[in-house]
């Protein structure tokens, strides 16, 4: 949805207290109004996750002397996560020709680059850029494109080792995950690889569609010890309520790629610090703004990773969180 220029002002005027409050380094930019285009797909309007990278996004630029009004206009599109409508979003974009634009996963990534290979793009939670063709090589992307990946496809066998321990008994676990995707295909083949190593047989189950989610959850619920993982791509993120909603209802252990499944009501995550990446992003934009080029960026790995744990949750479900495992986690929601 393309928010009008009145309201886009409005809030990121309440946002950053008010246009008197940005520093004197915003008027030393070129006078010259630079254009930066913003695209995420989001799922719901109350998303909280995309509420805070946005604003992880817009202080960090009023950090760098990029604000709106001084120098800057800002193009904020969030999108479902559809092709129709990323189709639409990204014309409107290109065809206010802007600087450079900002997005966020291979969703948005991929249609952009089939759109342009001239305007500027930094993305950030990709999971794999250079297998879904979007840079030549991590440290010299060679195209118009640079950003900040999500994970390496390490990661994912994480999760499997995680729901073991909060939940030693599990013999099976189904995953939700995208499979028209490199990233969907490539984070199964990972968890697929750990699960056998820990006794753990795993079958997929299609993101994309709510009724393939509710028969597979069902699935698992026939057999005792079951688990579920979930992957991350836009498609899953957009489902993310009704996986919550089935996990608590069939008293499933599930572990999740981001905390703001956690932060609703989830039991266990471990992933990237997306808002910290956004706060990133914005540096790369300031570079691009002052001349330097995307193919010489490097794209950068995250640099934090979260362990996030509900205690509320884990009591429902009947589950003891290991001490080990409490220790080391970066939140506890109790």
């Amino acid at each position: 949805m393309l928010l009008s220029r009145h309201t886009r002002r409005r809030a990121f005027i309440t946002l950053l207290g008010g246009a008197a409050a940005w520093p004197l380094a915003a008027r030393a930019q070129s006078e010259r109004v630079r254009r930066i285009g913003v695209l995420f797909p989001v799922s719901a309007e109350d998303d909280q996750e995309y509420n805070a990278r946005l604003a992880a996004l817009v202080q960090a630029l009023r950090d760098l002397g990029w604000s709106e009004g001084r120098g800057l206009q800002l193009d904020i599109r969030r999108s479902k996560p559809a092709a129709a409508d990323l189709r639409k979003h990204i014309a409107e974009l290109l065809a206010a020709a802007p600087d450079v634009i900002l997005t966020s996963g291979g969703t948005t990534t991929a249609p952009l680059l089939q759109a342009t290979r001239s305007v500027p793009i930094v993305f950030t939670s990709v999971v794999d850029p250079v297998g879904a063709g979007f840079v030549k090589r991590l440290s010299r992307p060679g195209g118009n494109a640079t950003g900040f990946m999500q994970f390496e496809y390490s990661l994912s066998g994480k999760w499997v080792e995680l729901l073991k321990q909060i939940a030693p008994g599990m013999m099976h676990a189904a995953v939700i995950r995208d499979p028209s995707i490199t990233s969907g295909i490539g984070q199964f083949a990972v968890i697929q690889s750990v699960a056998s190593t820990v006794g753990v047989e795993v079958v997929p189950i299609d993101g994309r569609d709510a009724g393939e989610i509710e028969r597979g959850v069902d699935d698992v619920t026939r057999t005792p010890n079951g688990g579920l993982i979930v992957t991350t791509s836009a498609a899953v993120n957009a489902r993310r309520d009704l996986i919550i909603s089935l996990a608590g209802r069939h008293r499933l252990p599930v572990v999740y790629p981001r905390r703001i499944y956690v932060d609703r009501g989830g039991l266990l995550s471990y992933g990237p610090d997306v808002v910290t990446a956004s706060r990133q992003a914005a540096g790369y934009v300031d570079r691009i703004l002052k001349g330097e080029k995307p193919a010489d960026l490097p794209v950068q790995t995250p640099t934090k990773y979260e362990t996030v744990i509900n205690l509320k949750t884990a009591k429902a479900l009947g589950l003891k969180v290991p001490d080990k495992l409490l220790a080391r986690a970066d939140e506890v929601i109790e």
